[in-house]
């Protein structure tokens, strides 16, 4: 936690930005091997978009991320790897997704298609958690992203 403070804090402070700790997180299911699989498509600039299950958000009262909201990404060791600002958040029906944001997910042969069956298991399993069952109409926050800052051990 200390590493992930002070990385945010060093950046905060040379960007005239609040110093208060913004969101961090692992992209991903929550598996190391995951996390540092997506992790590193977003250092590549590969993945510049994400998506959430909009009840999630309700489930676990948490904000939906706005234009400009900074979070920092974790490795699979919950380690801070980059800063990311967000650029568009649009919340829409999973089957209305278009072929571009799916694409900017940068994952598996970059096709609509693995996006969709690959979201589709996730969202199926994410939504069991729950007692709740997925529909291809299910509401989806579509958030794309930019890399403002690579972590460096020399950043703290």
């Amino acid at each position: 936690m200390n590493t992930i403070k002070t990385y945010w804090e060093n950046y905060a402070t040379k960007h005239n930005l609040p110093l208060t700790l913004p969101d961090y997180w692992m992209f991903g299911d929550g598996s190391e091997a995951m996390g540092n699989k997506l992790g590193e498509l977003v250092i590549r600039g590969i993945k510049t978009g994400t998506c959430a299950a909009h009840c999630t958000y309700e489930l676990e009262n948490e904000p939906i991320q706005q234009v400009g909201q900074y979070d920092i990404v974790l490795d699979g060791s919950n380690q801070p790897l980059a800063i990311i600002q967000y650029t568009k958040i649009e919340i829409l029906p999973m089957n209305e997704v278009s072929e571009e944001f799916a694409i900017s997910e940068g994952e598996g042969d970059l096709t609509y298609d693995y996006w969709y069956r690959e979201h589709e298991k996730f969202f199926r399993w994410e939504l069991e958690q729950y007692g709740l069952a997925f529909t291809p109409e299910m509401l989806l926050v579509c958030q794309s992203f930019k890399v403002v800052d690579v972590y460096s051990h020399d950043a703290i």
